[in-house]
């Protein structure tokens, strides 16, 4: 199991490395490539939006050809389009080259999870689950160090090109390690076009418009247009999911665990995810500091993330997950709370860091936990199909709770300064310094969103992720003659 495990995660390192390593990268490919701003930032847009399109195919393509032949094709396409990305010759080229490059990248998650689970026994997924949380923990930590090296030593084509040797050894212990599965019959290889166009241009639609509200400068009306249209099509494909062999089955939600853990999922995901910008935006916006300080405050949440994830997970073979759920959802709102109090009272940043800290560790000991407990009981052939939904659902949740929360913290600076985060950013020292106790109110109160929607995920817990207690059968005993008087 360990070496399917790391082999699984090689993979997914891969996917999570290349997320970080652009937003690093991201000065020395203006200059490069000689372009602009705006431009640069559609090559990470690119790549969340290939990610997002191609995970509802997941589960179809592991029934229709294998999973072990999904996922080598996945790693081989990642591999082969982060090469052409590193020989890009210009932005367009680019920005193409990181969209299908995520194409492949959205595969192994979704796809690597079915094989894993699918591998092990039910009461040993927590410890693969945490395996494939490697991720997390290196990611984060590895990647932007990683590229600031490649960048300085050599040039930023090298945060795409040394996927090249990496990819090719995570295709030969791919090949070598994963266990085969046969391709499903043919009554399950037809695709259902229509709802792939609804549900994949609808999350990609939903994905690009928090995107678009979450980037300043950005016009507000056409990241909501183009929201509320994704949301549309997400609406279409759910009554279309209502017919047989859907192309993600939603009926899944129809069982208690299942449908709480996902709550759990997508509402602290949405919090957590949602609320990324806002630090940031409180360092540079309303305290004038580098984005290196920005990094300094974030690192330890990072590992935080990472280390609490690897124990909680491993511990759901061994205590009940629902109280690792719970645990963590309630570290998740009193570090949302403290960084609501810290931020919101211009606290400093020991107070802010260590808020940064509960939320980290929050975060580790409820998204993946609460993930295995959600898979640990699907049977072989539901595995890739609850992968598939809860990857899906997950991405969603981040670009929902990204746009709420961009739109709400807008509105809260603007109150306070005609122009919103744009005009924050580009004030000067001494107009910054004048209003600093107002911006730092109205940047900390957007993470009373997180925080409520961190709570909904906890009372979700408390309530709906125990475990039902089956009703104990008497036995059919004899009855006792009533005494005569």
């Amino acid at each position: 199991m360990r070496r399917l495990g790391l082999t699984l995660a090689l993979g997914g390192l891969l996917v999570v490395v290349d997320t970080t390593v652009t937003v690093v990268a991201i000065p020395a490919l203006v200059t490069g490539l000689h372009t602009t701003l705006t431009a640069v930032q559609w090559v990470t847009t690119a790549y969340l939006l290939g990610i997002v399109a191609v995970i509802p195919l997941a589960g179809w393509s592991a029934a229709r050809f294998g999973a072990r032949r999904v996922y080598l094709a996945a790693l081989l396409a990642f591999t082969l389009f982060s090469a052409l990305a590193g020989l890009a010759p210009n932005v367009t080229a680019l920005a193409v080259f990181r969209a299908l490059q995520g194409l492949g990248g959205g595969l192994l998650n979704p796809v690597g999870q079915a094989i894993g689970l699918s591998a092990v026994p039910h009461d040993r997924r927590g410890r693969l689950m945490s395996l494939l949380a490697l991720p997390l923990v290196i990611g984060p930590v590895c990647g932007p160090p990683l590229a600031g090296w490649l960048i300085s030593s050599a040039s930023w084509r090298w945060i795409f090109l040394i996927n090249i040797p990496l990819g090719a050894v995570a295709l030969l212990a791919s090949y070598r390690f994963l266990p085969a599965h046969s391709p499903a019959p043919p009554a399950v290889q037809r695709i259902d076009w229509a709802g792939l166009v609804q549900l994949s241009g609808g999350a990609v639609l939903v994905v690009l418009g928090g995107t678009l509200l979450d980037r300043t400068g950005s016009p507000l009306g056409l990241g909501l247009a183009v929201l509320v249209t994704g949301l549309a099509l997400l609406g279409l494909f759910t009554r279309r999911a209502l017919r047989p062999s859907p192309l993600v089955d939603l009926r899944l939600l129809q069982r208690r665990q299942f449908r709480a853990g996902t709550t759990v999922m997508v509402c602290f995901g949405a919090a957590y995810f949602g609320s990324m910008s806002v630090l940031p935006l409180y360092v540079q916006g309303v305290h004038g500091d580098s984005a290196a300080v920005v990094g300094t405050l974030i690192l330890p949440q990072a590992i935080a993330v990472g280390l609490t994830a690897q124990i909680a997970t491993r511990l759901t073979d061994r205590i009940p997950p629902h109280r690792i759920v719970i645990t963590g959802t309630a570290l998740g709102l009193l570090g949302a709370l403290g960084l609501f109090a810290a931020l919101s009272a211009d606290a400093g940043y020991p107070l802010i860091l260590a808020a940064t800290v509960l939320v980290g560790a929050g975060s580790g000991a409820t998204l993946m936990p609460t993930m295995t407990l959600v898979v640990r009981d699907l049977d072989q052939t539901e595995t890739p199909r609850g992968t598939t939904l809860l990857n899906l659902l997950q991405r969603l949740s981040a670009a929902l709770g990204t746009a709420v929360v961009a739109v709400v913290l807008n509105v809260l600076v603007a109150g306070h300064l005609p122009g919103g985060v744009a005009a924050m950013l580009a004030l000067t020292p001494d107009a910054r310094a004048a209003d600093r106790s107002a911006l730092a109110g109205a940047v900390g109160s957007s993470y009373l969103i997180a925080a409520a929607l961190i709570a909904t995920s906890l009372v979700v817990a408390l309530r709906s992720l125990r475990p039902s207690t089956p009703t104990k059968i008497q036995p059919n005993l004899p009855q006792a003659e009533p005494r005569s008087t």
